[in-house]
């Protein structure tokens, strides 16, 4: 699973809210019945959406919030560990993750992640 959420400056690719979102929903909609259910996924999808709102109102404090940002990895990890959410989940997450670093990059992964949220019901709509 490859998803390039582009770097500061950059021109965000015309197929990142559309192919690679809908590819990466398949994907992670893959993991059978027993994990990545839609209400467990909302709940990152959901922490990233409030970290990118605070981002918003407070540009400045973005390398403070960064820590703990970065630690949705971790919440993800210990989902894997109780079985709610799959490898192909976590590896999202932590791929996202990976590449926010500044206000811009979080604000295109939050958008990435609201595409990607509206596939994944159309791949498994309950």
């Amino acid at each position: 699973m490859e998803i390039n959420i582009g770097k500061p400056g950059e021109k965000i690719n015309p197929n990142l809210f559309n192919d690679i979102a809908k590819n990466v929903a398949k994907v992670v909609a893959s993991g059978g019945d027993r994990v990545n259910k839609a209400t467990q996924i909302r709940k990152f999808y959901d922490e990233i959406v409030l970290w990118d709102s605070k981002v918003r109102q407070n540009p400045e404090k973005f390398d403070d919030y960064l820590p703990f940002i970065r630690m949705i990895n971790a919440k993800a990890a210990y989902a894997r560990g109780r079985k709610l959410v799959d490898d192909n989940f976590v590896d999202l997450i932590h791929k996202g993750l990976q590449q926010v670093i500044c206000a811009q990059t979080l604000h295109t992964f939050k958008l990435f992640m609201e595409a990607f949220m509206g596939f994944y019901k159309q791949e498994r709509p309950n």
